[in-house]
């Protein structure tokens, strides 16, 4: 005798995807990250900063935070889509991991972004003062490093 088995796994299917809708990727400095080693700024202040620019500091802005996020999407796109796909397989692990992975593909495409010395290029002071510490690098984004090293992403449920 032979005969088809059915297994009903829509609760399965359904919290999973209520797991999914309930959860974000974050990508950039999160609030409580360690404080810099020296100045009086957190990295999260100078990354605003950077990508808003500080009229009173003569800073110009350069967007790098949300231009980078925008070139990650055609990486990141197919994770979600993998996640959802995960999530009406009710297989919660792999919804976490494509979330993840599209986390890193986002903080790496950031990072980029940061490396790639956007517009206007620094001042003659700015340039002579780093100089003056040593510092040859004439990327407008990167002095220290420490900035770009802490853009990281999160993945935490929504609230």
């Amino acid at each position: 005798m032979s005969g088809k088995f059915r297994v009903d796994r829509l609760e399965g299917v359904l919290a999973s995807i209520n797991e999914l809708v309930k959860k974000q990727v974050l990508v950039g400095v999160p609030d409580s990250a360690p404080d810099r080693d020296e100045g009086p700024l957190s990295n999260a202040q100078i990354g605003y900063i950077l990508e808003h620019g500080s009229p009173a500091n003569n800073l110009p802005p350069r967007p790098h935070l949300l231009p980078g996020v925008q070139d990650a999407r055609p990486k990141v796109e197919p994770e979600l889509q993998a996640g959802v796909n995960a999530a009406l397989d009710g297989d919660t692990q792999k919804v976490d991991t494509r979330l993840s992975r599209a986390g890193i593909v986002a903080a790496s495409a950031v990072k980029a972004k940061i490396n790639s010395n956007i517009q206007p290029a620094l001042a003659d002071r700015t340039l002579e003062d780093r100089r003056r510490r040593g510092v040859t690098r004439e990327n407008t984004l990167v002095d220290t490093g420490q900035y770009r090293n802490s853009i990281t992403y999160v993945v935490r449920k929504k609230g």
